[in-house]
């Protein structure tokens, strides 16, 4: 008896809940040692909300209770969200009367309410699973007799009271780490003694040591984690058996300049009319095995962390930047994906095979870039005899994507942006950087390997994890059509039954429009969020009904994963029922720890680097730069600047007249002048305020 068959049994329509002695009983468990472990597994799908334990000590499912698990995604004005477990349904609403001590990020069980505003569900927590802040990083302030720390995360509004003896002889404004002694409740707040103290916020490198400890990212790695590295990162001619041979290929990487863990290379030839593509990516699994100790210190960083100034990798250096890179001239152990692609983009054939290969250039973005558009006359020469193999690369790029537009993939043209930083860790330039034909070519060839991977697997009905990415709620498609409607848009289609193509015309239309950052912004932002799932439910931003991430096993978890997972089913050993049992909870279970990992990790990244922006413009103060409105809201309108950094110019600001705002048409308007300020108009501003602590500059427009 394991977790599935519990479920399963309880989703009947006939189940009501029992008891666990009464379950024992009509499950026909008899054998002692069966008992005890079925009661283990009960006790534990209690713990994480998976089944629910009433007042009367009996078990039954949330959904069937008017009750939802999930974790609580907090708000700084207070309420907050439950993202419930449940696949494609809705978030429920909680107001901050109904927190009841609950704080950003836990588990927790709610209560259903009838919809309140807007007909959204509501609820109130009933039960805290799980605390996800056990430690918190803020800002200390010192009173006579005792003192209190505000918490950098605003989505943890409750200030943390410390008793005068836990304070470690902190002092105000000092940055420091907070253990958690007592959880808020009955209106009191959380209460917890210093355990670290950083340094004074404007202290050279606490800032970014602050991002580390409020996310609890791990900074080494156990020396029993990186003993066992040392041990395995070897490679002999034995480990070649049983691979093809590939070493006589042409293959290169192209990857960032500055980039260490090469998880992917690639070969191309044509055959005719066809091409015949190679996607080689590092074959992680083979070094990292199931249940080693690598394995437990990888399950458990899911993901790899890039930070403004520093790279917090999922696998120690050994491993992710020596024996599983795939550095030019050295052979390596590989999962070679070899597909046979015809004129028309359509995989004729392929074959997934555990491979060796030895990779002749490591390339970058940038060379890539030149020898293609820019036709760099020493660059062309260098590389010459791989001239042929990139422009066939380019050409097969533009196939596949014009064929993935046309099927209604999403693509969001976004410009992006790299922070330099000098030694001391201040920035000293913020660089815009713009997709170039490399990037894109190296895009569409792990969009397609991932592909054929998971329908591969999927036809195979092995346990897997998928990258999912599911249609927008119904309510939040109604509300992105009515900012649509103001601006002339409209994306046609019904809400329960939606193509990603709808979206994709209403990108086209916008392309090169002053509109069109704010509407790829809304548009967005109106779409879930992708995660990890065992089921296989389709990825709409891609409009692909099988995916999955097979292609960066050095920095991903369900990479490696799927990796171990392909491996396995390839085997000629038929695999037992109860072995795919255990499959199936385990990438359940991985899909899940890796989608919370990989949100922590985004949050981390994009606070770092807006931090290290908002700490640029401070050294320009006063200072004029040319930018265009990026969005417009009833207390002022953003601007956004030609390095991506975006500040607020405040209504109370615009002094040349009194300003209306006009909902209808996203713009302000003059009382007395008619002067009209609307989405995308281009200005000039001069940065009047920046607030490091709370990430937040203020602009003031200049007048022409």
């Amino acid at each position: 008896m394991n977790k599935q068959d519990i479920l399963e049994f309880m989703r009947e329509k006939t189940y009501k809940p029992l008891t666990a002695e009464e379950l024992v009983a009509v499950l026909n468990i008899h054998d002692t040692g069966e008992v005890e472990s079925f009661l283990s597994i009960l006790r534990e799908m209690e713990r994480r909300g998976e089944v629910i334990l009433t007042r009367k000590s009996k078990y039954g499912l949330a959904e069937k209770m008017g009750l939802a698990v999930g974790r609580l995604q907090g708000h700084a004005k207070g309420f907050g969200f439950i993202i419930t477990d449940q696949v494609g349904e809705a978030d429920i609403f909680i107001s901050p009367e109904n927190m009841n001590g609950a704080m950003h990020n836990d588990r927790v069980v709610a209560r259903r309410q009838s919809s309140g505003r807007n007909g959204k569900p509501e609820g109130e927590i009933i039960r805290i699973l799980e605390r996800a802040n056990e430690k918190i990083v803020g800002t200390f302030e010192r009173s006579k007799n005792f003192g209190f720390v505000v918490a950098d995360d605003r989505r943890i509004r409750q200030d943390i009271y410390i008793a005068k003896g836990g304070t470690m002889d902190a002092h105000t404004k000092d940055k420091v780490v907070v253990s958690i002694i007592h959880w808020p409740q009955g209106g009191r707040n959380p209460e917890g003694r210093v355990i670290e103290v950083l340094g004074k916020e404007d202290d050279p490198g606490v800032d970014v040591v602050s991002i580390v400890r409020k996310h609890q990212l791990p900074e080494n790695f156990p020396d029993k984690v990186t003993s066992e590295a040392a041990r395995v990162a070897k490679i002999s001619e034995e480990d070649y058996r049983d691979r093809k041979d590939l070493r006589q290929w042409k293959t290169v990487t192209i990857d960032g300049a500055d980039a260490k863990d090469l998880d992917d290379a690639i070969t191309i030839e044509k055959h005719g009319n066809n091409y015949r593509l190679g996607v080689h990516i590092a074959d992680v699994s083979y070094y990292v095995k199931d249940g080693s100790e690598l394995d437990k210190e990888a399950y458990s960083r899911a993901t790899s962390v890039y930070l403004v100034d520093r790279v917090i990798p999922m696998l120690p250096p050994q491993l992710s930047n020596d024996i599983c890179s795939l550095n030019a001239g050295v052979d390596r152990l590989a999962m070679s994906v070899i597909m046979e692609v015809t004129a028309d983009g359509t995989v004729a054939d392929y074959e997934i095979t555990p491979s060796v290969i030895n990779v002749n250039h490591r390339m970058t973005y940038a060379a890539v870039r030149e020898i293609l558009e820019e036709k760099d006359r020493d660059l062309v020469e260098k590389y010459q005899e791989f001239v042929p193999e990139f422009e066939m690369m380019a050409e097969l790029c533009g196939i596949l994507r014009k064929n993935r537009l046309k099927r209604g993939a999403i693509d969001f043209e976004f410009p992006e942006s790299k922070v330099i930083l000098d030694e001391q860790g201040k920035p000293q330039e913020i660089k815009k950087i713009e997709r170039s034909v490399a990037e894109k070519l190296i895009e569409e060839f792990m969009i397609l390997a991932n592909e054929t991977v998971a329908e591969h697997m999927f036809w195979a009905e092995a346990p897997f994890v998928y990258r999912v990415h599911q249609q927008p709620d119904p309510d939040d498609f109604g509300e992105l059509n009515d900012f649509l409607h103001r601006l002339g848009y409209h994306i046609s289609g019904k809400a329960d039954k939606l193509e990603p193509a709808s979206y994709q015309e209403v990108i086209a239309k916008v392309q090169g429009k002053p509109e069109e950052r704010v509407i790829s912004t809304v548009m967005l932002r109106s779409m879930k969020h992708a995660r990890y799932a065992s089921a296989c439910l389709g990825h709409f931003g891609l409009a692909s009904k099988y995916y999955s991430h097979f292609t960066s096993p050095i920095r991903r978890y369900p990479d490696l994963v799927i990796h171990r997972i392909i491996r396995e089913f390839f085997s000629k050993e038929k695999i037992s029922q109860d072995r795919l049992n255990k499959l199936e909870e385990f990438v359940a279970d991985a899909a899940e720890q890796s989608s919370i990992r990989e949100k922590v990790a985004e949050e981390a990244e994009r606070e770092s680097v807006d931090m290290k922006k908002v700490e640029y413009m401070q050294r320009h103060l006063g200072d004029v730069f040319p930018g265009f409105v990026s969005s417009v809201l009833p207390f002022g309108l953003f601007v956004e600047l030609e390095n991506t950094v975006e500040g607020l110019v405040h209504v109370s600001s615009l002094t040349d007249d009194y300003y209306e705002y006009l909902e209808d048409r996203l713009a302000f308007i003059g009382q007395h002048t008619n002067k009209m300020i609307k989405i995308g108009d281009p200005v000039k501003i001069q940065v009047a305020k920046v607030n490091i602590a709370a990430r937040e500059i203020d602009f003031e427009l200049v007048e022409e």
